[in-house]
């Protein structure tokens, strides 16, 4: 078995959402799930298939971040994988729904950080061992750095 390290491409105005589902039915339910929680979403959205033809299947609302997924896809080329480039819109958006999707069996990240995927690879195909999101911490915060995010919290309209 060899381990690699898959950087993903992202531009800075966009966020991933990177999981594992287990069937071929999940493009459409992904892609449902992803329009009826935010009207008008931007999104691109593409799946591994891990057995039969072995395609990466893909849908969306915007052709250049659906054209990114699949390329992202095609870099992590794990079975069973499946990635969401959205602009405009965030996770917290559409995790609830994406988790309550069937056929979704994990969730990796959800994140506008720069990510790098830490992949398996044997005889038979690649696997997702886990994801390195953004940087590592810089301290601990500290009560000013408490009371900075409860406010920005408040300021975004989060939190009353």
């Amino acid at each position: 078995m060899e381990l690699k390290e898959v950087r993903l491409e992202k531009p800075e105005d966009t966020n991933l959402i990177l999981g594992q589902t287990h069937f071929i039915k999940a493009v459409e339910d992904i892609y449902e799930a992803m329009t009826t929680s935010v009207p008008g979403i931007k999104f691109g959205l593409a799946f591994c298939e891990a057995s039969g033809p072995c395609l990466i299947r893909h849908a969306g609302t915007v052709p250049e971040l659906e054209e990114l997924a699949v390329k992202n896809a095609e870099a992590i080329g794990a079975g069973h994988s499946f990635i969401i480039i959205m602009r405009d819109a965030y996770p917290i958006n559409v995790l609830p729904a994406l988790k309550m999707v069937p056929e979704v069996c994990n969730i990796f990240c959800a994140t506008a950080n720069p990510v790098s995927v830490v992949i398996a690879e044997n005889e038979t195909g690649r696997g997702i061992i886990g994801v390195i999101d953004g940087e590592k911490p810089k301290g601990v915060e500290t009560e000013k750095d408490q009371t900075n995010r409860k406010e920005f919290l408040r300021k975004i309209g989060y939190k009353q």
